[in-house]
């Protein structure tokens, strides 16, 4: 072999590693110098060989066997024994799954993903603010969305006018070219035409060979009753157009939704401030409110108190794609008046006495002493 280096010490576990661990530490070193990943790096080409052929003996129960008895020599040639014979180059022969894991299935056994092979399109996302009219009754607004698609010139050829894209010469047109490294036999993509077997010698002057131009969409959205910040739509089939006849991806809108300027929202429930009189709060009455449905007369009840709700069912926002709706709540505010006329302040003045207060109707600080009479009533 190549080297004497301990193999535990290589992948930097104990002798007694499982052969979870045993991957994790080879998973590990490789990916972080894999030749593809640090080109022109000998250093970090010759720690990765030395892992590769450490996890290809400890990975293997028999082999881990012969090693843990005979050390290095149970695989040196003509050593004899069960291990002779190992050929460095054939040591990504069994390493199909672990590169697919590490590499998403390229080279090394593993499977790669055929570039020409049909591809789903890019998903796109688009923000929209609504009126909060539009959580109350939906509506429609349209959006213009940037996105990829056949370039029409060429029909996604990437070739100029009267030409076609040539087999590369580099791999033949196979899309895959095997480089000696070292010990070491690496099938990989073909850098020249990125495993495509082919290239582009006269691009398209619309999309410079990409096969692709970007147009500005103008797209419908229906927004459904109850949406509320935070919701996502999807349009199918409106994101980046596929590739190789792949289908195109979606579309999503992100909506943001304006505040009302008359209710507070809470999901599919309204709040509404309703400001009545004190007199209408200890008598009882009725007041007419905005809905969002129109206007609606609610009845105070005699004793009302500052603060006190009064729950409308079903007069709230719908549910999105469901035929319920929300509560309106109202919250009753008691104001009490600023400014008297002199029978007004007699006859609060009488209302005090008989409840055992003693003010003076000519005293400027009436209003602000029945406040606090009515204040401390409520308790």
């Amino acid at each position: 072999m190549t080297t004497a280096r301990d193999y535990y010490q290589v992948l930097g576990v104990s002798r007694s590693a499982d052969e979870q661990e045993i991957k994790k530490a080879y998973r590990k070193i490789a990916r972080e110098n894999h030749p593809d990943h640090n080109p022109g790096d000998a250093k970090a080409e010759e720690v990765f060989k030395q892992a590769t052929e450490a996890y290809s003996v400890l990975s293997d129960s028999e082999k881990r066997a012969m090693y843990d008895r005979m050390g290095h020599d149970a695989f040196r040639q003509g050593g004899g024994g069960p291990g002779a014979g190992f050929d460095p180059n054939d040591i990504f022969s069994n390493f199909g799954d672990i590169f697919a894991e590490m590499f998403g299935g390229g080279g090394f056994g593993g499977r790669q993903r055929d570039p020409n092979a049909p591809s789903r399109g890019d998903d796109l996302q688009k923000r929209l603010q609504v009126p909060f009219e539009y959580a109350v009754h939906g509506g429609s607004a349209t959006v213009k969305v940037p996105r990829s698609r056949r370039c029409t010139t060429c029909d996604g050829s990437g070739a100029k006018s009267g030409t076609r894209p040539a087999s590369c010469t580099q791999c033949g047109g196979r899309g895959q070219v095997v480089i000696q490294q070292g010990l070491f036999r690496v099938q990989t993509s073909c850098p020249r035409c990125k495993g495509r077997g082919t290239v582009i010698e006269h691009p398209c002057t619309t999309c410079k060979g990409s096969g692709e131009e970007t147009i500005v969409n103008e797209v419908t959205v229906k927004v459904p009753p109850g949406v509320e910040t935070g919701h996502r739509l999807r349009l199918s089939g409106n994101g980046n157009h596929g590739r190789n006849g792949g289908p195109a991806g979606d579309l999503y809108i992100l909506l943001e939704v304006e505040p009302s300027d008359v209710f507070e929202r809470e999901g599919a429930n309204l709040h509404l401030p309703c400001d009545i009189d004190f007199t209408q709060a200890a008598l009882g009455g009725t007041v007419e409110i905005p809905t969002t449905d129109g206007t609606r007369e609610v009845t105070i009840a005699a004793g009302t108190q500052h603060g006190q709700t009064h729950v409308l069912r079903g007069v709230g926002l719908r549910h999105v794609n469901r035929d319920a709706r929300g509560d309106l709540v109202v919250h009753f505010q008691i104001k009490v008046p600023r400014d008297l006329s002199a029978r007004q302040r007699e006859l609060l003045a009488q209302l005090a006495e008989e409840n055992g207060a003693r003010v003076k109707a000519a005293h400027a600080g009436l209003f602000s002493k029945l406040a606090s009479i009515f204040s401390n009533n409520a308790e």
